[in-house]
């Protein structure tokens, strides 16, 4: 697993608290972070993922804010330049990503084509 500080992905100040947060409700193991990457599938072509999980041998492994953030260099591409927010509101609630990548993405923000 390779270490490296200049992170492929921007995440809010709001995002890094709320991952944060889950992190330590879910008892995870020690060794656990967060799983940034893409799989295809969704309505647009590809999901995001954001997951906890354990590094894998051929993942990055950046820090942010006392995280460990996990990305598959073969999925980093679609990822490179990309914005993660948390929004917590009356008509919203959950991770919103804004992907410069993305060609086209789908109504509920969760899928994209590249």
């Amino acid at each position: 697993m390779e270490t490296t500080t200049a992170m492929p992905v921007q995440l809010s100040d709001s995002a890094l608290r709320e991952i944060k947060d889950l992190l330590q409700k879910g008892n995870y193991p020690a060794d656990y972070g967060l799983r940034l990457g893409v799989k295809g599938g969704g309505c647009a072509g590809f999901s995001y993922i954001l997951d906890f999980d354990k590094a894998n041998a051929n993942d990055k492994m950046y820090e942010a804010a006392d995280i460990r953030i996990f990305i598959d260099p073969a999925q980093e591409i679609y990822l490179y330049g990309c914005k993660i927010d948390f929004k917590s509101g009356l008509d919203n609630r959950g991770f919103i990503f804004e992907n410069p990548n993305a060609t086209s993405t789908c109504g509920c923000g969760t899928s994209f084509s590249a």
